[in-house]
C-alpha cells in the first residue's frame, strides 16, 4: 500500500506529465513548419510586386508584359494568371491556360476548384483559421472569390503562412500573395480583396482550399 507521500509524489509527476503531453491551444495555427518556411521563402522569391503588372498583357506563367495588345475594356489584372504560375512551379494543377482563357480566369477557378478540384488533390477549408493551419504546414493555400457579377472578374491570393494572432486573423484574415490591381508580396486578405466587399469586409464570400506538396519546385524557363 502506498503512504501519502508516495501518493502526493505520484500525483506530482502525473500532473508534471499532463503538463508536457498536453498540446498548447492553438499550436497548428502559431506553429510554421520548416515545408511552410520553404514556401514561404518561394513567394518572397516570385518578384510579384514588378511582375504581373496590371493594365497590359502578360504571359501568365513569368508575369511579364508580352506585347500582345488588350482589345477588352477593363483593368487587366492578373491574379489567376499568378496564381496559376506558383501552382504549376510546385507542380500542383489549377485551371490556367490553355485550358482557360485570362479573361475571367478567376471566376472560372473557383467554379473549377468547387466541381472538378476535389478528383485533382484540392480540400475544401471551411474557414480562415483553417486555411492559416494548413498553410503553415506546408500546403499550398488559395482564397478565392467570384464576383456576383459573371461578366466581371472575381480574385484569387495565395495565404502565406504565418504566426499572426488569432484576433487579427478573424478581423482581417490571413496574409496573402498575389497580384491584381496591386501587387503584393504580403498584405492581409482584407486589403488584398478590398475591391471585392462581399470577399470579407461586407461578408465572409471569399472561399479557401489547400493543396499538398511534394516538397519540389520546378522554375519557369
Amino acid at each position: 500500500m502506498l503512504d501519502r507521500r508516495q501518493i502526493g509524489r505520484i500525483g506530482v509527476a502525473a500532473a508534471l506529465a499532463c503538463v508536457v503531453v498536453a498540446p498548447a491551444m492553438g499550436d497548428d495555427v502559431d506553429r510554421i513548419s520548416p515545408k511552410a518556411e520553404r514556401l514561404l521563402h518561394f513567394y518572397d522569391s516570385l518578384g510579384v510586386e514588378s511582375r504581373w503588372p496590371a493594365g497590359v498583357h502578360v504571359n501568365w506563367e513569368t508575369g511579364a508584359p508580352d506585347d500582345v495588345p488588350e482589345r477588352l475594356p477593363g483593368a487587366h489584372t492578373h491574379c489567376s494568371a499568378f496564381a496559376g504560375s506558383v501552382a504549376k512551379q510546385l507542380g500542383i494543377y489549377i485551371l490556367r491556360p490553355p485550358e482557360h482563357g485570362q479573361v475571367l480566369l478567376a471566376n472560372a477557378q473557383l467554379a473549377w476548384l468547387e466541381t472538378a478540384g476535389a478528383g485533382a488533390g484540392w480540400q475544401s477549408l471551411p474557414d480562415a483559421a483553417s486555411a492559416q493551419a494548413a498553410a503553415n504546414k506546408g500546403l499550398f493555400v488559395v482564397a478565392s472569390y467570384r464576383n456576383h457579377n459573371a461578366a466581371k472578374p472575381g480574385h484569387i491570393a495565395i495565404v502565406r503562412p504565418s504566426t499572426k494572432p488569432v484576433e487579427a486573423l478573424t478581423v482581417e484574415g490571413p496574409d496573402v500573395t498575389q497580384a491584381g490591381l496591386h501587387n503584393y508580396t504580403s498584405t492581409t486578405l482584407a486589403k488584398g480583396f478590398a475591391g471585392h466587399p462581399y470577399a470579407w469586409i461586407k461578408a465572409r464570400e471569399v472561399r479557401f482550399y489547400a493543396h499538398d506538396w511534394d516538397g519540389k519546385i520546378v522554375p519557369l524557363g
